[in-house]
């Protein structure tokens, strides 16, 4: 925690961005935090009012996270680590699989035999056989995820690939707490990939990259300008190929950066990006982009 909050402070400003885009808050981030007196590396034994309570750390949405063990309860409270409401604690600006763990780790502490869960996101679940089967489909959703993942890279498969072929089991997106709503499963494929391969998604062309707005603009003069970028990203949109759309429209504002016409396109495209996503995270980025101006 320590290092999380000294991370933090590097990067206030950086935080402060990624929550206005994916939460629309205006919030300054703190300047200073309450650093803890006593910590622990694996796990901390207590006793409070005669209870033992054991407090055990397994990265979560943070490499910081941990939960809570009433053994003799058979309570515990999960916080970011197991099986929040629609989370697979993946998010677009704020990737867990960067550090030294994963989903794959995600997954193996999600597995134990509490009586009663108490999580940090979402209502809490009574009855071992219902906190175990949520506890045991958040686990199979990461391992599968995981799994496939790793499969692919180990072939040979770029990013591109591993994203158009790995897919999570349906029958578990289909389970109340495992459903979309937070981010996704493509999210914690990228992390995954970000954990094993880096950076480079295989692509030799994003080796060395040229500029965007270089790559823009010789986009636009093949399509005739930006204007004629513009217009086929909104004729994309009504043919509901909205991922494809976006791309033309950012190409079409970066090549023509001045341009109003072109903005407010762009601003179309990403409000019909943001109403067609369930996920908070997506619905939150899109939005973001569909609010923003020309500078």
């Amino acid at each position: 925690m320590p290092a999380r909050f000294d991370r933090y402070l590097r990067t206030r400003g950086w935080n402060a961005c990624i929550n206005a885009r994916q939460f629309q808050s205006a919030v300054e981030w703190p300047k200073a935090f309450r650093y803890p007196d006593r910590t622990f590396r694996d796990r901390l034994r207590l006793e409070l009012a005669g209870e033992p309570v054991e407090i055990v750390h397994a990265r979560g949405e943070t490499d910081d996270a941990a939960w809570v063990w009433l053994p003799r309860a058979r309570w515990c409270a999960p916080a970011t680590s197991s099986s929040g409401p629609r989370r697979t604690r993946e998010t677009p600006r704020r990737c867990s699989a960067t550090r030294a763990s994963g989903p794959r780790r995600c997954a193996a502490s999600a597995r134990s035999t509490p009586r009663s869960q108490c999580p940090g996101h979402g209502p809490p679940i009574f009855g071992a056989d219902r906190v175990s089967r949520a506890l045991d489909e958040t686990a199979s959703l990461l391992e599968a995820l995981h799994d496939q993942t790793v499969a692919m890279m180990n072939q040979g498969a770029t990013l591109d690939d591993i994203l158009g072929s790995v897919r999570a089991p349906a029958h578990l997106l289909e389970r109340p707490l495992l459903r979309p709503l937070y981010d996704e499963p493509e999210f914690v494929v990228r992390n995954v990939w970000r954990l094993y391969g880096g950076w480079y998604d295989g692509n030799p062309a994003n080796l060395k990259p040229a500029r965007e707005a270089e790559l823009a603009g010789e986009i636009a003069l093949l399509a005739g300008g930006a204007h004629r970028l513009a217009e086929r990203a909104e004729a994309l949109v009504r043919g509901g190929r909205l991922a494809l759309a976006g791309h033309l429209a950012e190409y079409a504002v970066r090549a023509a950066p001045d341009d109003e016409a072109v903005w407010a396109a762009r601003g179309r495209v990403n409000r019909a990006r943001m109403e067609a996503e369930r996920s908070l995270m997506a619905r939150g980025v899109f939005r973001a982009a569909a609010d923003q101006k020309k500078p």
